[in-house]
């Protein structure tokens, strides 16, 4: 209760499929969290495709003060539901 899952991909990607109830802010409007997230003790689980994107936010998003920032990989390996 409440996370925010955060998928940092581009907006196309997003569009073609992604995880019910994430939220989309690319990797390169991270500097933006604020605008979505403002406690920084929120749990934040970030993807991307592959967790490369993801790692790099999450390094951003812990030095902005997030503490609760983790990568959680990419997408690819996901096998819930999506939605597009």
């Amino acid at each position: 209760p409440g996370a925010v899952l955060l998928d940092v991909r581009n907006e196309g990607e997003y569009a073609d499929g992604h995880i019910p109830g994430s939220v989309n802010l690319p990797l390169m409007q991270i500097p933006k969290i604020s605008e979505i997230v403002e406690d920084l003790d929120t749990p934040l689980f970030v993807h991307c495709l592959s967790g490369g994107r993801s790692g790099r936010a999450v390094a951003f998003l812990q030095e902005q003060g997030y503490s609760q920032a983790v990568n959680i990989g990419g997408i690819k390996t996901y096998t819930g539901e999506v939605e597009r």
